[in-house]
């Protein structure tokens, strides 16, 4: 049945397209612009090359003109300033430009003059080429009620003027649509029935990528048919232009606003001895509305240190960060919440929970952190570690450290050691639990103990009661140095909670009791060489040695360079000499010979 419907509509839209194709007025060559007083008129303009035509149109009447360039044919790869179409607002090309179109238009051009009068002009290039252009016009009062409209939920419908009914002629409707920030904007057309012919030249719908008429068309459509558009942004515009003849129904469209899929949490943790830092992407924050002055700490007064990524670096004990001992960890834990300006939590927008949880563990820090988005929760982890030193002192008020390295000793002397936590935590514990000398760095070859399990294993050993931060220890230097060049100390460190009973209060223990014992993390840390002064006198003095050895030696090179010059030079005098000689006595002499007597 629909099909027969089709069948015999067809040939009605073509007869009504040939009527209103009659009532257009061509105007190619030979005629170029003319004067026009209709109040309505539709003009179809073929020209070719070198044309610089004006088209004039003035009534007397109180109206202004709408003037709509729906089709226009410029010469390929023309420009503006060669070939285009210049509107005025008045009756001369004097008069104010309201606009232009040109090849590269990518727009329904619609002008609207502010009198009775308005001019265009229609210029080409030389190149040879058939420009054809499709303009309508007509006189209006500016105080016509107009269609169209804003429309700014996250979905609704539009329709043409009188739908299910004919619309009416000379209609120009505008709608403006635009949905929350991130999204897109889809439209689709329930019903649609406009005016049919090749080119939408008559009526027609167009809709931009945007909010603007002047550039970003997405298409154009006339006919029966149901298209269906989408924006790239958040704002879209919907023109329905007709001209005064031939009237359908019209349509009816609904747009639905569609948002991105949430980006993945962009988030990281990251935790020291001392610091916990949380890193939150901005464009995750901006994809849901936020920004870094919606994010609040359990301490509210702690703010980011940057804001492009979103960065919150404190102490471990500070903004609010609740600490909990777990028998063989602590952790760490603060809590990142979406909040308004006002600080109220917000409810009218998707609420963000990020979870920062910084797990001490032996041996290692397991960093964790949770992003909440209502229900869904996602986590990431790493890992690091306690930043545990060991150096050596001069005395034991331990306020000035050895910095020289080798640390040469005598071998009686007595040694200060500490071993120091780097922490803002107040309440943690630095216990020395085992300490053991090697004469290699390695600690491969056989040992020494000097603490073993808290306890004392070397008689000069000496430990002190735990000082927050801070394990200390004493020793005199050891018979390892009488055997070996250099001895290096490796020490197994504690770091306990000193809110509870832990390892670190417990000092020397057995190895049955240890193994009931808790402790939080557990280090090693190594310091050394440590070496004798009487191998730095020796080395002093074979340096020394082997100074004066130098000097001796140069000396002697010295007066050796000095000998063989002297001999080479009396050697170079003697050769001269002798083949200065050999030269004269090579010459012939001169003597007196004895004449014969004539008589």
């Amino acid at each position: 049945m629909r099909a027969l419907r089709c069948f015999f509509l067809l040939p009605l839209l073509a007869a009504l397209i040939l009527a209103e194709d009659n009532s257009i007025e061509f105007m190619g060559a030979p005629r170029c612009g003319t004067s026009l007083a209709d109040p309505n008129k539709s003009l179809k303009i073929d020209l070719n090359s070198d044309a610089n035509c004006v088209w004039q149109i003035e009534r007397n009447e109180n109206q202004t003109i709408r003037i709509i360039f729906s089709y226009f044919k410029f010469a390929p790869s023309s420009s503006c300033e060669t070939e285009s179409i210049n509107v005025y607002d008045g009756p001369s090309s004097n008069s104010p430009l309201l606009g232009q179109v040109c090849n590269n238009t990518d727009a329904v051009p619609m002008f609207e003059s502010s009198s009775n009068s308005l001019t265009f002009l229609i210029k080409t290039n030389s190149v040879a080429f058939a420009r054809n252009f499709f303009v309508f016009y007509y006189f209006f009062s500016p105080e016509t009620t107009r269609c169209g409209g804003s429309l700014t939920g996250p979905s609704g419908t539009l329709i043409s003027p009188n739908y299910p009914s004919s619309y009416p002629p000379f209609t120009y409707c505008v709608w403006h649509i635009q949905t929350a920030k991130k999204s897109k904007i889809n439209l689709q057309f329930k019903d649609f029935f406009l005016e049919l012919d090749q080119n939408c030249q008559f009526d027609f719908l167009a809709v931009y990528d945007g909010l603007t008429t002047n550039t970003g068309l997405i298409g154009k459509v006339c006919g029966v048919s149901r298209p269906t558009f989408q924006s790239s942004s958040n704002g879209m515009t919907v023109v329905l232009s007709t001209d005064y003849a031939n009237s359908y129904r019209g349509f009816s469209a609904q747009y639905t606003s569609i948002l991105p899929d949430p980006p993945e949490p962009d988030t990281s943790l990251t935790c020291s001895s001392d610091r916990m830092e949380i890193v939150v992407s901005k464009d995750y924050l901006d994809s849901f509305g936020y920004n870094e002055t919606h994010l609040q700490l359990n301490d509210p007064t702690c703010k980011p240190v940057s804001t492009d990524p979103v960065i919150f670096s404190f102490p471990l004990s500070s903004c609010g960060t609740i600490k909990k001992d777990e028998g063989h960890r602590i952790t760490y834990t603060n809590i990142l919440l979406t909040v308004s300006e006002t600080d109220k939590i917000i409810t009218r927008k998707k609420s963000i929970q990020i979870v920062a949880k910084c797990i001490m563990e032996n041996n290692s820090t397991v960093e964790v952190i949770y992003v909440t988005e209502n229900d869904l929760i996602k986590n990431t982890t790493s890992v690091g570690r306690y930043n545990v030193s060991m150096s050596f002192y001069d005395s034991d008020s331990f306020s000035s450290p050895v910095l020289q390295s080798p640390y040469y000793v005598d071998l009686n002397q007595t040694l200060f050691a500490q071993v120091s936590l780097h922490s803002s935590d107040p309440d943690l514990l630095v216990f020395v639990d085992t300490c053991v000398a090697s004469p290699q760095p390695d600690f491969g070859s056989v040992t020494y103990d000097l603490i073993r399990s808290g306890c004392n294993k070397d008689d000069t050993v000496v430990t002190y009661p735990p000082i927050e931060h801070y394990g200390r220890f004493k020793f005199n230097a050891f018979r390892f140095l009488r055997s070996f060049s250099s001895v290096y100390l490796q020490c197994d460190i504690l770091i306990c909670d000193s809110t509870t009973n832990s390892r670190c209060t417990e000092g020397c223990i057995s190895r049955q009791k240890r193994a009931a014992s808790s402790y939080t993390w557990k280090a090693k840390t190594v310091v050394g060489p440590i070496r004798l002064k009487r191998d730095l006198r020796a080395a002093d003095h074979s340096e020394t040695l082997t100074k004066t050895d130098a000097e001796e030696t140069s000396n002697l090179q010295r007066k050796s360079f000095y000998i063989l010059s002297f001999v080479a030079l009396i050697s170079n005098v003697i050769i001269v000499v002798a083949t200065i000689l050999k030269y004269y006595k090579r010459q012939p002499g001169y003597g007196y010979q004895k004449l014969q007597s004539s008589y």
